[in-house]
């Protein structure tokens, strides 16, 4: 039987946790930025910084996204070896 790893070190290393973030507390980051942008409250630069806070989350679990995706791939194909 296979040991299951905790998120924090089977992802030891991904650049999305080397701030302290998890990929699930990003995306309600980038959840949150929406309806902070959308109550239309902030100021114009704020609604900019706060824009480009979410593009940044989003690229950094897009990159966990496929990071994670080739080490599936590679297990499969391990897998498929065997």
């Amino acid at each position: 039987m296979t040991k299951r790893m905790s998120a924090s070190s089977s992802n030891s290393g991904d650049p999305i946790l080397e701030k302290g973030r998890s990929y699930e507390a990003k995306v309600a980051e980038v959840e949150r930025i929406i309806a902070r942008i959308e109550g239309g409250e902030l100021e114009l630069q704020q609604v900019f910084d706060e824009f480009a806070t979410a593009v940044e989350y989003l690229r950094e679990c897009e990159a966990f996204l496929h990071s994670s995706q080739q080490k599936i791939d590679l297990l499969i194909e391990t897998l498929k070896d065997d």
